[in-house]
């Protein structure tokens, strides 16, 4: 593919800004469609008359094909750019709430929303973290990829939020018919925002470090990268944080309900606060995190030092949420904190992989991470939070599991080393230096 002619300097910032609107749009409709599920599943349970269980089996199979189409959503960005992903998700998407709205059995419900809310969401995920981090490097990547992020707390925000209004006057059938509307237009103009890699417009990537050593930007396999473990290390600590983050999502509401004796409605702010408290963490901690790359001049060393700190933070908040029996002000502080680990450990771990692997052939390699992660992470985490509490009657258990879990992240994210061995080419930051 021919390139287009190298743009200037000032062009090439604008370009970059609008693969961060694209990527903004892309998570606000992928965490939008796991902010709404679980209002949503309340009034189809008892319109449809299916059980709970029932009724989020279709978000776990939904949650597996997504894991898969992320997969391949990776090669596709490294082939064609994110346009493609974007608008395949568009479509999908779309469909995936609008069909549902017209199901009338359970089998249509499992097969309409797994399959097209699966491979609509699953075309956001790994197109939105791959393309901020092809256009930004070393000490600009976390502070763009937090403001694309930020779109995630956004949804969290005004989508529940807004649901609610919804349903107060009509039915799930039409709040999805809105929503369908919603990420058809979000995700078609992400699709026109959305830019190739820089090279295919002549420039380099922002961000990559003054004076460091040159490396060579390696065209991996996935052979060759799954080989070592620094990619395995990352795979783990995240994997690990997942099972922690979504056993939290999942069951926060239930333990101040059924453990602390909050009424659902002050459970329901409380929870709220994580997205509102994530509108800030976002940002900030994108912009920590890469003060501490220009610090220590050496970028996989700094995103560890990050991915120590998101489960530790993680962990922290877990012991804190576990006294939210003395008071609501603890609760609130909890939030604050997951929201403080969700700002760091996603990106963070992706910022690690591209820092260490390089740009050109992280698409299939983030893809392939994510396929693992999230193809187990979700299921598992959610799983055990109520496994847990059907062992004991209380919340308690599935929160000190999430507090292990977080521990174990950072264990491996302890033992994560900051390159490759000798024998092996080192991508990083200092990528390609001329």
């Amino acid at each position: 593919m021919e390139l287009e002619a190298s743009v200037s300097e000032q062009n090439a910032k604008a370009i970059g800004r609008l693969v961060v609107a694209a990527a903004f749009l892309a998570l606000f409709c992928l965490f939008g469609y796991r902010s709404t599920f679980s209002i949503l599943q309340g009034p189809m349970r008892e319109t449809m008359g299916w059980t709970t269980a029932q009724t989020s089996l279709g978000y776990s199979l939904m949650m597996t094909v997504y894991a898969v189409t992320a997969f391949f959503s990776g090669m596709i960005v490294d082939r064609w750019g994110t346009r493609p992903a974007y608008l395949t998700g568009a479509v999908f998407a779309a469909l995936g709430f609008y069909l549902t709205s017209l199901v009338n059995s359970y089998l249509a419900y499992l097969a309409v929303y797994s399959i097209f809310a699966g491979i609509g969401t699953g075309m956001l995920w790994v197109s939105s973290t791959v393309s901020v981090r092809k256009w930004y490097v070393g000490k600009s990547y976390a502070t763009m990829w937090g403001i694309a992020f930020a779109g995630a707390p956004l949804a969290q925000v005004l989508l529940s939020l807004g649901l609610k209004q919804v349903l107060a006057n009509t039915d799930w059938r039409v709040a999805m018919q809105y929503l369908a509307i919603v990420v058809l237009v979000a995700l078609v103009i992400a699709g026109f925002l959305a830019r190739k890699s820089p090279e295919h417009y002549g420039v380099r990537p922002f961000g990559i470090t003054a004076g460091a050593s040159p490396t060579v930007d390696r065209e991996w396999s996935i052979r060759e990268a799954f080989s070592t473990f620094p990619i395995w290390g990352a795979i783990i600590a995240f994997l690990t944080s997942m099972l922690a983050e979504f056993l939290i999502w999942s069951q926060i509401v239930s333990y101040w309900t059924t453990d602390v004796g909050l009424n659902l409605s002050t459970a329901t702010n409380l929870y709220v606060v994580i997205g509102l408290a994530g509108l800030v963490t976002m940002p900030v901690m994108g912009v920590v995190a890469d003060r501490l790359v220009e610090r220590m001049k050496d970028e996989p060393t700094a995103r560890r030092a990050m991915l120590i700190f998101a489960p530790a933070t993680g962990a922290i908040a877990c012991v804190i949420l576990l006294g939210s029996r003395i008071s609501i002000a603890l609760a609130a502080v909890s939030c604050v904190l997951f929201a403080v680990y969700w700002a760091i450990e996603p990106g963070g771990v992706a910022g690690y992989v591209g820092a260490v692997y390089g740009r050109k052939a992280m698409g299939k390699i983030w893809g392939l991470g994510t396929l693992i992660v999230m193809g187990i992470g979700p299921a598992v985490g959610s799983f055990m939070g109520g496994f847990l509490f059907d062992l004991s009657g209380s919340y308690n258990n599935s929160i000190y599991f999430a507090l292990g879990s977080y521990i174990v992240s950072m264990i491996f994210a302890v033992l994560l080393p900051k390159a490759l061995g000798d024998k092996q080419v080192v991508a990083s930051v200092s990528e390609e230096t001329a």
